[in-house]
């Protein structure tokens, strides 16, 4: 490997190019910790609307289990006592007596089949009222249903606020309607509620029926009660959303956009929605983040100043120093304390010094090297590389390079050696020879061989894996279309392996597979087939310039070697051993489908083929083009079996 380095001339282009790249990592990183900051701040808020959501369940969930507990009540002591006057009497005097316990519940109320006031909490005269108009008095008489209605908000007619509603229907013994049970629960009250919560400047709190209805919504300047939200795109498919979630969306009511959560009650027909402004999440962060910003500004302004500052001084120094670089690169390689092995070639190509690091390094003194060819040690296959390096050293094609190549120590043993060459000039200006580093890399190249291997081959069988399989089946692949050569491939499929590594045991089974890769490379004798672990239980043959037939005899004689290792399994019947299944594949790329995957999906085929009727066997996938003329005397699918007994 040769490399010209201009290292010198290059330096302020370097230096430039690494202020530039301290540069952008700085706004990288400030880009990112901004980001970071602005997520860290919207993922708070989002925790604060989820919090919030939650809580306003809550409170209306135990509002209304307290209205529909004090219906309850009244509604069990109608229908096991009557609605006779005696009952509505007492009834009144409970009513009055619980006015004062009532809690977060407006006022109880009774009505008759026909919509009149028999008993209320409410300090009003009840005669002439009649509350047959109301959605909720109509729901209950024509619904014998008992549950609980939570109603959309209405006037009062007792006190002119806005109300919501629960109410149950009355029933007699015989099923019949008998009138209606009625709580209230003031909107002002989870108005008052949620004006006690940290919403921010511009955040809101709003209480909705699952339809979309407005219950309650802080803050209100008295228009959103009752709106109708079902066709916002939250309530236009809640019922596929769940239960609760993070909903960000800009506000129909103010044009806001908003972080938001909801939450849908478990026990009633209600949804929570907590939300807040974007731009009061963001606010904090914006003005922190320009802040911020100046800093970083300011500091990049003096890492551009100070890089213009060096870069000019590193093209002053460098004209200085392109004076001096000839004879301080002689005496820099050849110090003699360096650990390393320093050469000076002459243009007779002929060592005329080398450093006694020689000793460590080729196992020979500098006294016999002195005045021999440098290139007598090396590699045969390296020599041209190493000679046509000096040369080009020599012709000024080039001023210093790097090359690595192999040579042979004073024990005829063979080591790497990697060496740095620059041509010298004498006192004159004139090229006078060469300077060279070698250091030894044998243990480099070694250990990089040794990845190599280690990246191509499965560590259960020793076979070649996937990958190295893939490589190579695509290269002869190439090379099978260009010489109009068949190209075969033979899949093999342990039968009934995963019964066999429950019965054993894992270690049991990999010594299983172990030993079928022994069989595999048993038969796959010629240096062009490779044998590969496809994966699991799978195994692979490629097997260049193989036609159908030979493919096929091979694959019935590793299918008898599996067989002949006798290796029991008494759960793959009916032999009662290790048995394999193989699939076979060939054809000639020139006459065939343009992708060598097409062969790998016959194989396939044919082995699922050989499973499917009944395992141990081998079965052939016919080739396209080669054999035409054989098609007619297979069966209707294009295939052939050899069945095996």
């Amino acid at each position: 490997m040769i490399r010209n380095s201009q290292l010198n001339t290059k330096l302020p282009l370097r230096t430039a190019l690494f202020i530039c790249a301290i540069c952008a990592a700085i706004i990288g990183w400030s880009s990112w910790r901004e980001w970071q900051s602005r997520q860290s701040d919207l993922a708070l808020a989002e925790v604060e609307t989820r919090n919030l959501a939650r809580s306003v369940t809550q409170y209306a969930d135990d509002t209304f289990h307290l209205a529909t507990t004090l219906i309850a009540g009244v509604v069990g002591r109608l229908e096991a006592e009557g609605t006779g006057p005696e009952v509505i009497a007492r009834l009144r005097k409970v009513l009055d007596a619980r006015r004062a316990s009532l809690g977060n519940v407006r006022g109880l109320f009774v009505y008759d089949e026909n919509g009149r006031w028999l008993a209320t909490t409410e300090p009003i005269d009840m005669t002439g009222l009649n509350n047959s108009d109301r959605n909720y008095f109509a729901h209950h008489k024509n619904s014998v249903s008992s549950d609980v209605l939570i109603g959309t908000p209405v006037r009062s007619r007792s006190g002119g606020q806005w109300i919501i509603t629960a109410s149950r229907r009355i029933s007699r013994f015989d099923g019949s309607f008998a009138g209606v049970a009625l709580a209230t629960i003031d909107v002002a009250h989870f108005y008052h509620f949620f004006s006690s919560l940290d919403l921010g400047p511009k955040g809101s709190l709003s209480l909705l029926t699952k339809d979309g209805i407005i219950l309650s919504r802080y803050p209100d300047d008295g228009t959103y009660i009752g709106m109708d939200m079902s066709k916002s795109p939250l309530f236009a498919n809640l019922a596929q959303r769940p239960l609760e979630a993070d909903y960000n969306f800009k506000s129909p009511l103010d044009g806001e956009d908003r972080l938001s959560s909801y939450k849908i009650s478990n026990a009633y027909p209600i949804v929570a929605l907590a939300t807040k402004s974007s731009d009061d999440v963001l606010a904090n962060w914006k003005r922190e983040a320009m802040g911020r910003l100046l800093v970083i500004l300011g500091l990049l302004c003096l890492i551009c100043g100070f890089g213009i500052y060096l870069v000019r001084q590193l093209l002053d120094s460098q004209r200085l120093a392109n004076a001096l670089a000839n004879q301080e690169a002689a005496f820099r390689l050849l110090a003699e304390e360096s650990s390393d092995m320093v050469l000076r070639i002459g243009f007779d190509e002929r060592i005329q010094y080398i450093s006694p690091s020689c000793v460590s390094i080729l196992g020979v003194a500098p006294n016999a090297l002195i005045g021999t060819n440098s290139v007598a040690g090396v590699h045969p296959e390296d020599r041209p590389q190493v000679i046509g390096t000096i040369a080009n050293l020599k012709s000024s094609k080039i001023s210093e390079a790097k090359i690595s190549y192999r040579t042979r120590r004073g024990d005829n043993s063979v080591i790497w050696l990697e060496t740095a060459l620059r041509s010298t000039r004498g006192a004159s200006g004139e090229l006078n020879g060469v300077v060279a580093i070698s250091r030894d890399i044998t243990s480099q190249v070694d250990m990089n061989a040794q990845l190599t291997a280690l990246a191509q081959t499965d560590p259960l069988t020793g076979l070649a894996n996937r990958r190295h399989f893939d490589e190579i089946f695509a290269m002869e692949w190439a090379r099978a279309a260009r010489d109009r050569i068949s190209l075969a491939i033979i899949l093999l499929d342990v039968d009934r392996f995963k019964t066999y590594n429950d019965c054993y045991g894992h270690p049991a089974g990999d010594v299983a597979l172990k030993g079928i890769a022994r069989v595999l490379e048993q038969h796959a004798r010629r240096p062009a087939d490779l044998v590969a672990r496809y994966g699991g239980e799978e195994f692979v043959l490629l097997l260049p310039n193989t036609d159908s037939a030979g493919a096929r005899t091979l694959a019935e004689a590793i299918r008898q070697g599996v067989s002949d290792r006798n290796i029991p399994h008494v759960l793959n019947t009916p032999t009662g051993r290790v048995t394999a299944s193989l699939g076979v594949a060939s054809l000639t790329p020139k006459d065939a489908p343009q992708s060598h995957m097409d062969l790998l999906q016959w194989a396939d085929e044919a082995l699922y083929n050989a499973k499917k009727s009944g395992r141990n066997r081998v079965h052939k996938h016919t080739d396209i083009g080669l054999y035409d003329a054989h098609l007619a005397t297979l069966s209707p699918d294009g295939r052939d079996d050899l069945r095996i007994p």
